[in-house]
């Protein structure tokens, strides 16, 4: 039993975990830098997005096009274009072709203002003449660059017999002569026919010259200009 009057000491209760102070939380260190490999993808991540926007900008116009101009704004333009001043030498103009050939042709027609000598056939310089890289000079086609050529010629008469036509040649490489004969035709002796017609392939030098030599010009047809044709073109 307990005595009375004894005193006994408190009772305290140790707790042997909490002897140390609890730890400190972790200290912020440093940001790790942004490598080059980062940066590469920023980018090209980048330029795809963009690329989108790009895309999505053309389908937008391709299927919302922008509305057509109305007539008075196209007359506008136009009177702004026929006001301004000319730019260089004016375009050649092709009455007959859509577009320039690839190769020198020529394609003449009797016509009004054709005045034929004795023997030598003239050509009309104002019934739509095709001249592309071949000159025309007193009757003759004179050609510009070598090469061989396609050439004919037609000719319509009045009289049945009696005539002769033929397609000649100047050249400075033949001395002695003033022309060559090439092609020639003339009637039979049984012969209904008012039309010749010549056509071959030769070969030519800059600065050669054909023309067409009939007997006599008084006998040749003249009512159609498409009676009486001469061309050449190269091959």
């Amino acid at each position: 039993m307990t005595q009375e009057g004894v005193k006994y000491p408190s009772v305290y209760t140790v707790d042997s975990y909490r002897t140390a102070p609890p730890p400190l939380p972790p200290r912020p260190g440093r940001r790790r830098p942004i490598g080059a490999t980062q940066v590469l993808l920023l980018l090209l991540v980048t330029v795809a997005l963009c690329g989108m926007v790009v895309e999505a900008w053309l389908i937008y116009r391709l299927y919302n096009p922008p509305p057509a101009q109305t007539t008075e704004e196209m007359s506008s333009a136009a009177k702004m274009i026929g006001n301004a001043p000319a730019i260089g030498p004016a375009p050649t103009k092709w009455a007959r072709l859509v577009e320039a050939p690839s190769k020198p042709v020529a394609h003449l027609t009797d016509g009004t203002d054709v005045a034929n000598a004795k023997h030598v056939m003239a050509w009309s310089e104002i019934a739509d003449p095709l001249l592309y890289k071949v000159g025309y000079k007193n009757g003759s086609l004179v050609f510009k660059e070598n090469g061989y050529y396609y050439i004919y010629s037609k000719v319509s008469f009045l009289a049945d017999q009696g005539w002769h036509h033929s397609i000649e040649l100047k050249t400075k490489y033949y001395l002695g002569k003033n022309s060559i004969k090439l092609l020639t035709s003339r009637p039979s002796l049984h012969s209904k026919q008012s039309n010749s017609f010549l056509a071959g392939v030769l070969h030519f030098y800059k600065d050669d010259a054909i023309f067409v030599k009939v007997s006599d010009t008084s006998h040749v047809a003249r009512g159609d200009p498409t009676q009486n044709v001469f061309g050449a073109y190269m091959i």
